[in-house]
């Protein structure tokens, strides 16, 4: 997997990259604002030599507000094929909700308090770069929130509701049964529930069920 770090802080960002590379990834270029950041990836595509994912901050200088956020969008509408994955301090949902607008192929917003549970955040990274879904817990409960404002889930029972925002972070079927203890069939039978209830045709791949159910959160 090759990965560009944008992360404004030097420590930060060389610990992101150990951290990568000792798992055997090649972090082809680190950069400390969004202006290298887009900069580096506009040479990388011109040499053929995108690379699976950018891991960036969401505030990067010289304002530290949306820089990050803004040249993730930039960079994906420019490589839709590109993974993004942003990093923050806190869950703001605006940023969340723009960079979720289009396609979730191949995006990511997590907490940078996840970057210490290293396995997980590695995990993150890969499923990106895959194509996937990774979504903080936190976000997830945010926009699940927003949406019970609205009523909009209120026919799910709390189970499903816990199981929507399993799918909702990029989990598989059986990786949500092993977080909740169940079998994979209760799973699935979860699943086909959530998807009756919110009136949304069930498809094959996960993916495209976290496709829907961000695509359905977000409308």
């Amino acid at each position: 997997m090759r990965v560009v770090i944008a992360e404004d802080s030097v420590l930060l960002r060389e610990g992101l990259t150990r951290l990568l590379t000792d798992r055997g990834h090649d972090v082809v270029a680190g950069v400390g604002d969004a202006e290298a950041l887009i900069k580096v990836i506009a040479e990388l595509a011109d040499e053929g030599a995108l690379p699976d994912v950018v891991v960036a901050d969401v505030r990067m200088p010289p304002t530290h507000t949306d820089e990050g956020v803004r040249a993730a969008i930039r960079l994906r509408r420019d490589h839709p094929d590109l993974g993004v994955l942003v990093l923050s301090q806190y869950v703001e949902e605006q940023y969340a909700t723009e960079l979720l607008a289009g396609s979730t192929k191949g995006i990511g917003y997590l907490l940078k308090d996840r970057v210490a549970e290293v396995r997980e955040f590695v995990d993150a990274v890969v499923r990106v770069a895959g194509g996937g879904t990774a979504l903080d817990p936190e976000v997830v409960a945010q926009l699940l929130g927003r949406s019970r404002k609205q009523d909009v889930l209120a026919n799910l029972t709390p189970r499903e509701r816990e199981v929507l925002g399993l799918m909702a972070e990029g989990r598989t079927n059986s990786a949500v049964a092993r977080q909740l203890v169940v079998s994979d069939g209760a799973v699935e039978k979860h699943v086909s529930n959530i998807f009756l209830k919110l009136g949304l045709a069930q498809s094959d791949g996960d993916h495209r069920r976290v496709l829907a159910v961000l695509t359905y959160l977000n409308s």
